[in-house]
């Protein structure tokens, strides 16, 4: 089985000249899930693909990490063919936040008759998801207010921390097994995002080796960060992953 990782983009939510941070996991060269949905993570999906998402997963719902569902809504829900069958997998804590931020918005169409959750197929989760004979390991990271952002890992393979601070206790858990471990970072950390200085604080030189930083401020910043020896992800760059673990792939897949 060949994945890969593909960042679609890898800004912040002021360096809109890097994309809004998200990312696509490939199979075989092909679109598996993609990772977040900003306000212009559509357009470099289908620039990409030639082909809108047939399934997303959400870290928490800031507008540069969903900002583009209102979009796929409506190129979604007018198609028959792709209506309700497009997957949105998010931690059920999050589904409240989701709903407030981009489905309340009051008739979704002018016209009536139509709920926003009816263009998706919405798959709320705990513990992680299948998704195409693969377990996604979910997990809490530190962004803002507790359990309002997570995320994401198949073991072996990848870890995608989403928005955070330091998390040491779980990445010790979920970055067990040699993964690839794609990582918040700016040069300066704040309240609600890691700084260069807290990664080199808090992990340990093995896994700040396996790291590929990105969500950081500009060409200037991605710079800065390499001199001081850390991988740095590029906009549409690829990076293959390791082989997922025998566990997290289901037995009819397990020869692929």
């Amino acid at each position: 089985m060949n994945l890969a990782l593909r960042f679609l983009g890898v800004g912040n939510a002021h360096a809109v000249e890097l994309g809004s941070a998200c990312a696509v996991v490939e199979r075989e060269d092909e679109p598996l899930l993609m990772i977040d949905c900003g306000p212009d993570a559509l357009t470099a999906y289908v620039d990409r693909y030639r082909s809108a998402p047939t399934a997303i997963y959400l870290t928490h719902a800031h507008m540069d990490h969903v900002g583009g569902l209102e979009r796929l809504f409506f190129s979604t829900y007018f198609d028959a063919e792709r209506r309700g069958r497009l997957r949105i997998y998010a931690h059920a804590a999050l589904i409240p936040v989701l709903q407030s931020r981009v489905a309340d918005y009051p008739e979704v169409l002018a016209e009536g008759g139509a709920n926003f959750w009816d263009a998706f197929q919405l798959v709320a989760l705990s513990r992680g998801f299948w998704h195409d004979g693969l377990w996604f390991d979910v997990f809490p990271t530190r962004h803002h207010a507790p359990m309002t952002s997570f995320g994401l890992a198949l073991r072996a393979s990848l870890v995608w921390t989403g928005d955070t601070r330091p998390i040491p206790e779980a990445l010790s858990s979920m970055a067990g097994a040699n993964e690839l471990v794609a990582h918040d970072c700016v040069m300066q950390g704040n309240p609600s995002h890691t700084g260069i200085d807290d990664i080199e604080r808090e992990y340990p030189l093995a896994l700040r080796e396996r790291l590929v930083l990105y969500h950081y401020g500009s060409l200037a910043e991605a710079a800065m960060l390499r001199k001081r020896g850390f991988r740095v992800a590029d906009r549409g760059e690829a990076i293959a992953l390791a082989p997922p673990h025998a566990s997290v792939v289901m037995a009819t897949r397990a020869g692929n």
